[in-house]
């Protein structure tokens, strides 16, 4: 599988973000995306899972075996957590589950899991049948978390993923992340934390090219 992102421009209120932005990931790799406030890190991941139009250039993500659209093929974790606050934890992931169309198994990867086994792996759960306002932030993050792991989609995209995360979270998250590397997966991640993805490439917003 390989996304490849050709000569990108995108603008965002009467300003020109970036452009002749261009990146390719295969199977198993992750871009660790930096850069300064407003830089345009978060317009890229919306960008990526067409959400944002973009000025000029291309995205294209093939090899996996699947002919839907790439937004369809992405998870898309932005800054905020996407939940509501009435519904449990448990709720929350099977309305995205069904969304997501969690039964269909991508070609080649892994079926996903189940809404009690993803709630176990980001350690929740124990509050599976809280109501979401009764949690704290880190732990409303993690369910948001857990839907990586309710719909198995190939492409990641993570906006500061650790946002509201103590340690023991963080922890939980890095073994996601290189599980989904091992098993094929991509991830694009921006993100002003450090993540534990030793062979991850990096792209400086407002620098030349990706390293």
């Amino acid at each position: 599988m390989r996304l490849r992102a050709d000569r990108l421009a995108l603008d965002r209120g009467g300003r020109r973000l970036f452009s002749e932005l261009s990146f390719e990931l295969s199977s198993g790799q992750a871009l660790v995306v930096r850069g300064e406030n407003g830089a345009g890190k978060t317009s890229l991941l919306r960008a990526i899972a067409g959400l944002a139009p973009l000025a000029a250039g291309a995205l294209e993500l093939s090899g996996g075996g699947d002919d839907a659209p790439l937004g369809e093929q992405a998870h898309y974790l932005g800054h905020a957590d996407a939940l509501k606050s009435a519904l449990t934890a448990r709720e929350n992931l099977q309305f995205w589950a069904a969304m997501l169309a969690a039964a269909r198994p991508r070609a080649g990867g892994r079926r996903a899991a189940g809404v009690s086994a993803a709630l176990d792996r980001v350690g929740l759960g124990h509050v599976a049948d809280f109501p979401i306002h009764a949690l704290s932030a880190g732990q409303k993050r993690r369910v948001a978390l857990a839907r990586l792991l309710a719909a198995d989609r190939p492409l990641w995209l993570l906006d500061e993923p650790s946002t509201a995360l103590d340690l023991a979270a963080q922890g939980r998250l890095h073994e996601l992340l290189r599980e989904h590397l091992a098993a094929g997966g991509l991830i694009v991640a921006a993100t002003h934390a450090p993540l534990d993805l030793p062979d991850a490439r990096e792209l400086r917003l407002g620098a030349a090219a990706a390293a």
